[in-house]
C-alpha cells in the first residue's frame, strides 16, 4: 500500500489534533494537514513535504528546505525630508531583524537627502550581513538580503564572531606593547565585524523561532534555546566592545606603557580568553559541568587584576595608574561575560542533568 498526504481545511497548526484516515483509489491512504500550518510555512498545492518514520507508530512531516529558504518578504520605508538619518537606520535594522529579504527606502515627496543616503548605505555595508544595495538613486534605495537562511548556521556564525572578538584582544595587546596606534585603529574597525555577526544571529533566531522546522535546520533543538543564544551573542558583542575601549585608550597614549606591567596584563588577558573559550565550548557541547567549571575559573581573573594594581608601587604619573586600571577593568569584563555565558548554558542544560540523576 502507498501512503500520501495532502493539505486540507484543519484548525490551527499547534497542539494535538485528530484527523480521519481516508482510503482512496484502491491503493492509497490520505490524511489532511492543518490549513494554518500550510499557510504559516507559505506552502501551496504541488509543493513537496518530507515524511520521516520515527519508531513503529510515528511519522514526522516537514516542508522541503528549498521551499522555505526561497520565501521572500518585502518592506518599504517612507522617508520625510526632515527625518534624522539614524532614525531611518534604526528602522532598517529592525526590518532586517524581522527577516525581510527586500527593503525599499523611498522619499515621501521629492528625493532622499544626501546624508540620509550615505547613512543608509553605510549601515548596509558595515552592519547588515549578506545585504547588497541593488538600486541607489535620489528617488530611493533598495536593499536585498542575499544570504540564505540555511547557508550559515547560528553555531557557525557564533564561532566566527567569537574568533574575531578573540583576535581583537591579541591585536590590542600587541598594540599596547608597541604603542601602535595604527593597529589599535584596526581593532576598532573589527568591532563592526562582530556586530555584523551578532545582527545576523538575531535575524536568524527571529525567523526560526516562528518555525519549528527552520529551528532544527539552523541547529537548535527547541525554541527556548533562541533566548539563550541571543544573550550569548550579546555577551560576545560586549567582549568586543571592551577590546575597542582599550584600543581607543592606546590611541590617546602619549608614552609607551611599562613593559613589566604590560606582560602581566597580557597574561591576565590570555587567561580571561581561556575562560571565554571554556564557556563557549560548554555551550557548543551542551555541557553543564564544563559551564560550572568555567564560572569558578572566571573568579581567578579578578584576583589577577588586584595583583597587577597592587604591583604598581610608584606610577610615573597619575595617568599611568588610571590607564592600567582602565585596561585591566576591561580585560576583567571578558571573564565576566564568559561567566554570563556559562550561566546561560547552565539554564539551557539543567534539565538534562536532572534526567540523568
Amino acid at each position: 500500500m502507498e501512503s500520501i498526504v495532502e493539505s486540507g481545511n484543519g484548525k490551527g497548526g499547534h497542539g494535538e489534533e485528530t484527523r480521519k484516515l481516508q482510503y482512496t483509489g484502491g491503493s492509497s491512504y490520505i490524511v489532511s494537514l492543518p490549513k494554518k500550518w500550510i499557510q504559516e510555512l507559505g506552502l501551496k498545492q504541488g509543493d513537496h513535504v518530507t515524511i520521516l518514520r520515527q519508531g513503529n507508530s510515528t511519522l514526522q512531516i516537514a516542508p522541503a528546505s528549498k521551499r522555505v529558504a526561497k520565501e521572500q518578504k518585502d518592506a518599504t520605508i517612507e522617508v520625510a525630508k526632515d527625518n534624522n538619518p539614524y532614525f531611518i537606520a534604526r528602522k532598517l535594522i529592525a526590518l532586517y531583524f524581522l527577516g525581510y529579504n527586500v527593503i525599499n527606502v523611498v522619499p515621501k515627496d521629492g528625493r532622499l537627502q544626501v546624508e540620509q543616503r550615505e547613512v543608509i548605505k553605510n549601515i548596509a555595508r558595515r552592519i547588515l550581513m549578506g545585504t547588497e544595495i541593488i538600486a541607489d538613486s535620489a528617488a530611493g534605495i533598495t536593499l536585498q538580503v542575499l544570504i540564505n537562511l540555511l547557508d550559515l548556521s547560528v553555531d557557525a556564525a557564533f564561532k566566527r564572531m567569537l574568533l574575531i572578538a578573540k583576535s581583537m584582544y591579541r591585536d590590542v595587546m600587541m598594540a599596547l606593547r608597541e604603542n601602535n596606534a595604527e593597529l589599535a585603529e584596526e581593532v576598532i574597525k573589527s568591532d563592526d565585524e562582530v556586530d555584523r555577526f551578532s545582527f545576523y544571529i538575531v535575524r536568524q533566531l527571529k525567523i526560526a523561532i516562528k518555525n519549528e522546522h527552520l529551528l532544527k535546520e539552523i541547529g537548535l533543538e527547541e525554541p527556548r534555546n533562541c533566548l539563550g543564544y541571543r544573550l550569548v551573542a550579546k555577551s560576545v558583542e560586549r567582549v568586543a566592545d571592551h577590546a575597542a575601549i582599550i584600543a581607543k585608550d592606546i590611541i590617546e597614549m602619549r608614552q609607551p606603557a611599562n613593559k613589566d606591567i604590560v606582560e602581566k596584563i597580557d597574561e591576565m588577558c590570555n587567561f580571561a580568553l581561556e575562560v571565554l573559550d571554556d564557556a563557549c565550548l560548554s555551550m557548543f557541547k551542551r555541557d553543564y559541568e564544563a559551564a560550572d567549571r568555567a564560572i569558578e575559573k572566571a573568579r581567578k581573573v579578578d584576583e589577577m587584576e588586584k595583583a597587577i594594581i597592587k604591583s604598581i608601587s610608584k606610577p610615573r604619573d597619575a595617568s599611568e595608574m588610571y590607564r592600567v586600571k582602565l585596561i585591566t577593568e576591561n580585560v576583567r569584563r571578558v571573564s565576566e561575560c564568559a561567566s554570563d555565558i556559562a550561566e546561560i548554558v547552565l539554564n539551557m542544560t539543567v534539565q538534562q542533568t536532572i534526567r540523568k540523576s
